[in-house]
C-alpha cells in the first residue's frame, strides 16, 4: 500500500501509488486501483480518465488507502466495491456470498441451451444461490420460466433478492434451507442446476489469498470436496421429473467422480463442458424416463 508520505493529492498520483502497491499481489494492478479509487470518490473509471488532476480530498485518501490495504491483503475487489459483473449483470455482493466467476456463465449456457424455447414454463430449481446470479441470469433470459432459488444462508438470500428486485422483479421464489430441505412440499422440477462447494478440506494445493474472505460453506464440501455434490446427486431423482436435467459445476479434476456418481444414481445422456481453460468443470445429465 502506498506509504503516508505517499502523494495521493490528485486522481493521476493515488493511480500511481495505488498501482505501485498492487503490482506485487493483483495481476490487474491498473484496473484494481481505478475501479478502488472511483469507489472511494464516488466516480466512474470514465470520469477518471477525463480528470487526472482533479484533487482527491483528505477523506477519500483515507478511504483509498484503507482499501488498497484491503486489496494487497487479498480481499476479494468485488467485496470492496459491493458489486460484480456476470452475464452482462451487475451484482451485489458481500462477504456472505461467494463472488460469481467467469467459469459459472458456463453454467447458465448449458442451461439456455436446454431451455432453448423462450416461452419455456419449465420449473427449474437452483440450489445454493449465493447471490442468485444463475437465476436471475436465467431469468432475464426466459421470460416464462418457473424458477425457485435455495441457500442455507439467510444473508445470502437477502443479497439474492436484491439482485433479482433489481433484475428480475417478481420473477423468482426464494426458500432459505440446506439443499433440497428448503423444499418442503413443492412438485418436482424440469432442472436442477447448482454451482455447490467442491473444495476439499484436505487439498492443499490452493494459493488464491482471496479464498480467506469468502464464505467456507460456499467452498469447502467435505474430505475430498465431493460431499455437497454427493449429496445433491442422490436426492435429485426425488425432485426431477422424468428426464428432467440435472447440471452441475465441480473442480476442474472431478468430471470422473461426478460421472460415476450421475451413472450410478440411474442418470442419463451424460456430458460434460470445459472452461475457458479448457478444463471439463459443469456436467450436464439427465433423469431416466
Amino acid at each position: 500500500m502506498p506509504t503516508s508520505s505517499a502523494s495521493l493529492a490528485t486522481v493521476r498520483a493515488a493511480l500511481a501509488a495505488g498501482c505501485a502497491a498492487l503490482t506485487p499481489s493483483s495481476a490487474s494492478p491498473r484496473l484494481d486501483a481505478e475501479l478502488l479509487l472511483g469507489h472511494a470518490l464516488g466516480r466512474a473509471r470514465s470520469w477518471l480518465y477525463a480528470n487526472p488532476d482533479a484533487v482527491c480530498g483528505p477523506d477519500t485518501q483515507t478511504v483509498y488507502r484503507a482499501l488498497l490495504t484491503r486489496r494487497v491483503a487479498g480481499q476479494p475487489l468485488a467485496q470492496l466495491v459491493g458489486h460484480k459483473e456476470f452475464w452482462s449483470l451487475t451484482f451485489a455482493v458481500s462477504e456472505f456470498t461467494l463472488t460469481p466467476r467467469p467459469e459459472t456463465e458456463g453454467l447458465v449456457e448449458q442451461a439456455l441451451c436446454r431451455l432453448a424455447d423462450p416461452d419455456d414454463r419449465s420449473r427449474v430449481l437452483e440450489l445454493g444461490t449465493g447471490t442468485g446470479a444463475i437465476a436471475v441470469a436465467l431469468a432475464t433470459e426466459r421470460q416464462a420460466l418457473q424458477l425457485v432459488a435455495t441457500d442455507i444462508s439467510a444473508e445470502a438470500l437477502e443479497v439474492a433478492r436484491q439482485n433479482a428486485s433489481r433484475h428480475a422483479p417478481g420473477r423468482i421464489e426464494f426458500r432459505a434451507g440446506d439443499w433440497f430441505g428448503a423444499l418442503a412440499n413443492a412438485a418436482p422440477f424440469d432442472m436442477i442446476i447448482s454451482n455447490p462447494p467442491y473444495i476439499g478440506a484436505a487439498d492443499t494445493g490452493l494459493t488464491d489469498p482471496e479464498l480467506q474472505f469468502e464464505p467456507a460453506q460456499a467452498l469447502y464440501s467435505g474430505k475430498d470436496g465431493l460431499r455437497a455434490i454427493r449429496h445433491i446427486i442422490a436426492q435429485a431423482p426425488r425432485w426431477l421429473q422424468p428426464r428432467g436435467w440435472l447440471l452441475l459445476e465441480h473442480g476442474f479434476d472431478q468430471a470422473p467422480a461426478v460421472s460415476e456418481l450421475l451413472r450410478a444414481a440411474g442418470f442419463t445422456e451424460l456430458s460434460h463442458h470445459a472452461d475457458l481453460a479448457g478444463h471439463p468443470r459443469i456436467s450436464c445429465a439427465r433423469r431416466g424416463a
